[in-house]
């Protein structure tokens, strides 16, 4: 029993237990993963996905889209087109997904941007996207030794601004894991709608 039908399986089984629950699952990372893994394109990926009843896909995996960076935080991992190419291909089935960005350790405020622009014209052609999620990166415990780390105004700042670029996205959604429950409460002020996590 391979890997990916493995999981299909878990799908499918949650479907005929509880029909009415809503399935998201698999990123486009572990999606580009199990391709390269089993030999199948994207698009086979997806329609099984949706056969065994996957509805509607998380946002992880998208880190920050340039690739100089994406180099040195997610090397070999799958690469920002291919996020965005994947995501694609699951809206043109009529699903929706999440968008994701990771910020604060190595990226300027440009790379945000660009993050944020690149969503915002799949978005337009799409029309999928249900919520930006932007995820404060976790300093701790890891081998980027990130000296400069985002104050909360900056977090914040942050937040409104993916608001005012976003705004063909339903939601902007303030992930308390990373971000602390008192700065995601605050979010709502600054222009997020929905908490996550």
């Amino acid at each position: 029993n391979t890997g990916l039908e493995w999981y299909l399986e878990i799908f499918k089984k949650i479907k005929e237990q509880y029909p009415h629950i809503h399935v998201k699952a698999l990123t486009a990372a572990e999606i580009h993963f199990l391709s390269e893994e089993y030999n199948n394109s994207y698009d086979e990926i997806i329609d099984l996905m949706i056969e065994y009843g996957v509805d509607s896909m998380p946002g992880g995996g998208a880190e920050i889209f340039d690739e100089k960076v994406r180099k040195r935080i997610c090397g070999g991992k799958v690469t920002s087109e291919q996020w965005l190419q994947i995501h694609k291909l699951w809206h043109e089935r009529k699903r929706q997904s999440n968008a994701t960005m990771l910020f604060g350790h190595i990226e300027s405020r440009e790379n945000r941007i660009d993050h944020m622009i690149r969503l915002r014209d799949l978005q337009d052609q799409t029309g999928g996207f249900n919520a930006f999620i932007p995820l404060v990166y976790q300093k701790e415990n890891n081998f980027m030794k990130v000296e400069k780390f985002p104050t909360a105004q900056e977090i914040l700042k942050t937040m409104a601004i993916s608001r005012i670029v976003l705004d063909n996205f339903p939601s902007i959604k303030a992930y308390w894991v990373t971000s602390t429950v008192k700065l995601a409460l605050l979010s709502q002020e600054f222009g997020a709608n929905d908490l996550d996590g």
